[in-house]
């Protein structure tokens, strides 16, 4: 692990800034503590002298050099402040800069590709693995970057220059500084690989945990409605107790390992003390000389007994970027470039589409082929279309496939225009643009992500949209109701994720924005189980929405368990798993 990672130069602007202000606040200080230095022996050397040889000392022989060391503490106390005041906002910038660079990456590698150790082959797993990263994981980036790096290069520029102003008032302490110094590193270094060990599984323990409990909260209401929301509770506080040995391991290293170079540091400053006051004994150096060297000799090893003492702070966030650059530096899937057909009166075509399913050893779905017609485009002419398969049969996962998001590990999707056997050919999915392909889709997953701020704004997406259209389409999916229980109408804040608002209540937010769809509606609509956690009545409101979107002439692929939505499907689509033979 390297104190200062290149890749971080590189990939946030903030970073790269904020490094050059660090190293002009360092050239600052170095010179302060060298002006302070001086300073302190020019007005303690005479008072002392005149002590011992009962002479008055006039206040102003030492007056000026007196106005000198309060320069000097002025300018250390800026330095200091100005390090602390940019280094917290540099530290926010560089952190947000990674977390939008890490969660862009991820979202255009796909469910696949954000797994946090490239191996994961499950949508929801690499998917906590991501959020574990972006969220918790770049936050313990922020000690490195306000505490360690500073500190990191107050020593490359402070340290060498001090050992130089030694040398030039007295040799002998000059030689003790370089031959003691390396020792400092050489500690350091032995106890940074045992440290990055532990910070390094203690990420990968609260990733797992992340992942789990991400998990367990998505499909709690299930668990529960079975009688088995108790089970997943033990395998939580496992790794609940997992992560806190591993935090606690770290933190033994980390304190052992400070008492070590605090213990190497004062034993070094106390050798050039006691060598100094030998020689001085003897008569062997001067006393403003001396006073000047014992002076500057703490703080020599200070930046790197600072170093010592906030590298064990910074290894967490260090082993969160490493992983963070590692998903920075996966290659794309090749994106496509072919323009997307027209839909309207098409089909897509699934030919032997197989998704192995993370490492079971399973293929969910296995050899799918299906032939969805799509709907003409004008009103009531479009249909429905249901996946049905029991779970794990990899219905949500084919749902992915046909988004442009996951592709399959063998087969493929062809987009099949209307004029196919008229001359115009069938294009594979893999070759479109997945941004111009994402444009002709509306997707409502089982729990609906909603952004923050006015109820009117989140179903809108901020566009104008007349109140009788916006009326509508709330009567349909039965948000009008939930309007009118609410403080202020269509102006009630919403909070980050639908706070505020039941799971029954964010499923009819979504499918409003969805029915809604702009000017120029998506003519496709993907429902990943849109009724697994509703009631009878938040049932018929999904079948009374999935009607008005075939009565508008979109096509419509839902995930389906419950008969109501198969009975109103115009076509079903039976998915499978199958075991992957063994080699």
């Amino acid at each position: 692990m390297k104190p200062l990672d290149p890749r971080l130069l590189r990939r946030a602007q903030a970073a790269r800034r904020y490094v050059v202000l660090t190293a002009g606040l360092g050239v600052a200080a170095a010179v302060a503590v060298v002006v302070q230095a001086f300073a302190i022996g020019h007005a303690l050397g005479p008072a002392v002298t005149a002590g011992s040889a009962e002479t008055a000392l006039a206040l102003a022989d030492v007056a000026p050099w007196l106005a000198v060391l309060v320069a000097a503490l002025v300018v250390r106390a800026g330095v200091a402040w100005a390090q602390e005041r940019y280094a917290q906002r540099a530290a926010a910038r560089v952190v947000a800069e990674l977390r939008e660079q890490v969660v862009a990456h991820a979202v255009a590698l796909g469910p696949r590709g954000a797994a946090d150790d490239g191996s994961a082959r499950d949508g929801a797993i690499g998917g906590a693995a991501a959020a574990t990263l972006a969220t918790r994981g770049l936050d313990d980036l922020q000690p490195y970057l306000v505490r360690y790096l500073p500190q990191l290069l107050l020593t490359a520029i402070l340290t060498p220059t001090l050992v130089l102003v030694v040398a030039g008032l007295d040799w002998v302490s000059a030689v003790i500084c370089v031959v003691t110094l390396p020792l400092v590193p050489l500690f350091m270094w032995l106890v940074g690989v045992m440290t990055a060990g532990t910070s390094e599984r203690r990420l990968r323990t609260i990733s797992r945990l992340g992942a789990q409990v991400l998990d367990l909260l998505a499909g709690l209401p299930t668990l529960r409605a079975f009688g088995r929301e108790i089970g997943p509770g033990a395998r939580v506080r496992a790794l609940g107790d997992s992560a806190r040995r591993a935090t606690m391991g770290t933190l033994r290293v980390a304190f052992l390992s400070g008492m070590v170079l605090e213990l190497l540091t004062t034993l070094s400053v106390a050798i050039v003390a006691v060598g100094v006051g030998l020689r001085l004994v003897e008569g062997m150096i001067a006393l403003v000389p001396a006073i000047i060297v014992l002076v500057l000799a703490p703080e020599v090893y200070l930046p790197l007994r600072r170093v010592g003492a906030e590298f064990h702070a910074s290894t967490d966030g260090l082993a969160a970027a490493d992983r963070a650059f590692a998903v920075l530096e996966r290659p794309l899937p090749d994106a496509g470039t072919v323009p997307v057909p027209a839909l309207a009166g098409g089909a897509l075509v699934l030919d032997g589409v197989s998704v192995r399913a993370g490492d079971r050893g399973v293929l969910a779905p296995a050899g799918l082929d299906a032939r969805i017609v799509l709907g003409s485009g004008r009103p009531g002419g479009g249909r429905v279309v249901a996946l049905r398969g029991p779970s794990g049969s990899g219905k949500s996962t084919t749902a992915l496939v046909l988004l442009g998001l996951l592709r399959p590990d063998a087969g493929r999707v062809l987009v099949e225009p209307a004029d196919v056997r008229a001359g115009g050919g069938a294009v594979d999915l893999a070759d479109v643009a997945p941004a111009d392909w994402w444009r002709q889709v509306t997707w409502v997953p089982q729990r609906p992500s909603l952004a923050p701020g006015p109820l009117r704004d989140v179903v809108t997406d901020g566009r104008a949209v007349p109140d009788d259209a916006l009326t509508m389409a709330g009567h349909t999916t039965g948000l009008d109701a939930v309007v009118a229980g609410l403080p202020d109408g269509w102006d009630t804040p919403v909070g980050l994720g639908g706070t505020g608002l039941s799971v029954g209540q964010r499923q009819r937010v979504a499918l409003t924005a969805a029915l809604l769809g702009g000017d120029a509606p998506p003519p496709l609509v993907l429902l990943d189980e849109p009724t697994a956690h509703l009631d009878a009545r938040g049932e018929q409101v999904v079948l009374d929405t999935v009607r008005a979107w075939r009565d508008a002439g979109r096509t419509v692929v839902v995930v389906a368990h419950r008969a109501s939505l198969l009975a109103l499907a115009d076509q079903v689509v039976d998915v499978e798993a199958r075991e992957v033979a063994a080699p």
